[in-house]
């Protein structure tokens, strides 16, 4: 699923739901840079974290 997220997509990390909503920043070569509500930017390994999509936000 990671693999089709695209900058502006809202997505949660599901281990770390105090972060809160997250914008997808950008998706290259399986890091995906988030910027969150609560942590800020953060950059993602997209092999080891699947990103829960948000949609109707």
């Amino acid at each position: 699923m990671n693999a089709l997220l695209e900058p502006g997509m809202m997505v949660r990390h599901p281990g770390q739901p105090d972060w809160g909503l997250g914008q997808v920043q950008s998706n290259i070569g399986g890091r995906v840079t988030v910027n969150f509500e609560h942590a800020g930017k953060v950059v993602i390994d997209a092999r080891h974290v699947e990103l829960t999509p948000v949609f109707g936000q």
